[in-house]
């Protein structure tokens, strides 16, 4: 169930027989020569969906995360932390007073982690310094940290997954997006990996955006795997969720 394409309604309807929602939550960044810039937006929205057929409600991705470092390559947009935090709060406070209670977010940038759960906290503060409970249960879920999927990307890749435009990422897009796949020659095949600071810091070190990584090895199939994959380790955490 997508909530863009239901009525208010619908909406009421659904909280009638529960009060859980999944939000995805992405960036809009550059990933090397071969990824999209919307990979991390587009991997947990395409998992999402995959949720959303199960009849669990969809929120609209929030596809601009926090992303400074990523500012030195064109058309990576990025929000500050406090920036995301405050949209985050938003959001929250917007399907709380709808009678929403427990809302999951679906990461899919690396970056975002330490900001969503700054938010959670910042949230929850209002309860604690006002003496009561907070009716709220927030989770935040990286589908690319979800055991059945490491175990698979570590068959698949070993360490050429590296961490950064990524080739289980790269696959997932090419499943979700096959007209959108892109080739290139990378050299080393491997990147170099290390520290990640500001946006010049970043494309010095890692001058095609890429960081550890050999996304060469994707393949549409490893991607139709590892949607998969994700999606039935994401049912399991779900159901603990929202029941």
């Amino acid at each position: 169930m997508n909530l863009q394409l239901s009525t208010w309604q619908d909406v009421q309807h659904y909280l009638e027989h529960s009060d859980a929602i999944l939000v995805p939550i992405g960036s809009t960044e550059q990933h090397g020569p071969t990824g999209l810039i919307g990979t991390d937006a587009l991997c947990p929205q395409r998992i999402a969906e995959g949720m959303a057929e199960d009849g669990v409600l969809v929120a609209p991705t929030l596809s601009i995360g926090m992303a400074q470092h990523h500012l030195g390559f064109p058309g990576s947009i990025a929000l500050r932390p406090t920036t995301l935090i405050a949209v985050i709060d938003d959001v929250v406070s917007s399907l709380a007073r709808a009678g929403f209670r427990r809302i999951l977010f679906l990461n899919g940038h690396g970056g975002n982690i330490a900001t969503v759960h700054a938010a959670f906290s910042e949230i929850w503060s209002r309860s604690s310094y006002a003496g009561e409970a907070s009716p709220l249960a927030l989770k935040l879920v990286n589908w690319f940290m979800l055991p059945g999927v490491r175990a698979l990307v570590q068959n698949l890749y070993g360490s050429a997954e590296g961490s950064h435009a990524t080739p289980s990422e790269i696959a997932l897009t090419w499943f979700a997006h096959p007209n959108a796949q892109r080739t290139a020659t990378l050299e080393p095949r491997i990147a170099p990996d290390g520290p990640i600071g500001d946006a010049a810091d970043f494309r010095r070190r890692y001058p095609d955006g890429r960081c550890g990584s050999d996304p060469t090895l994707a393949t549409q199939e490893h991607g139709r795997r590892i949607y998969e994959t994700a999606l039935g380790d994401l049912r399991s955490v779900w159901q603990d969720f929202a029941s």
